[in-house]
């Protein structure tokens, strides 16, 4: 086996997990197919994900869900200002509590829980129960894929058929 460095590889670390596990394909679909029940904004849900990515310092992740949000017609403005969005003038109220909650769920609170009434109560302000367990779930689908792209490390922008090792 041997070790990866840096810029210096083209492929991922890992063997394609999907061909090792075979139920990663159905997992991933099931989760596509849960968050893309229209309750939330698929939007919403793009930035949320790409967050996450800036969050866990994935550049794969990062990379992705821009490239997606650029297919979708964001603007550049938006797509920059995710990282700094608390105090962006590009996001709706409904699309700050989405991204206050990933940002709760994936950042250490050391003064108490990380999800507090307060923000599940302004969340609730904008998202019925239906929308809440999707964006819920939508956090947990990038949740779901954060080990993949941290432990294996696929190529950023490079098509997963392309990179994964055989």
């Amino acid at each position: 086996m041997t070790a990866t460095t840096g810029q210096e590889t083209s492929q991922s670390r890992l063997p394609n997990p999907a061909a090792l596990v075979p139920e990663l394909g159905e997992i991933g679909q099931a989760l596509f197919k849960a968050t893309g029940n229209d309750s939330v904004p698929q939007a919403t849900i793009s930035l949320v994900q790409l967050r996450a990515g800036q969050i866990v310092a994935s550049t794969y992740l990062t990379v992705l869900h821009t490239g997606n949000l650029r297919k979708a017609g964001e603007s550049e403005e938006r797509i920059t200002a995710v990282a700094s969005w608390r105090d962006a003038p590009f996001f709706t109220d409904a699309e700050r509590a989405a991204l206050a909650l990933v940002e709760a769920v994936l950042t250490p609170n050391p003064h108490g829980e990380r999800v507090s009434d307060e923000l599940y109560a302004a969340a609730s302000a904008h998202y019925d129960e239906k929308a809440l367990a999707t964006l819920t779930l939508a956090i947990g689908q990038i949740g779901f894929f954060i080990p993949l792209a941290l432990i294996g490390k696929p190529l950023p922008g490079v098509a997963p058929a392309q990179q994964w090792r055989q």
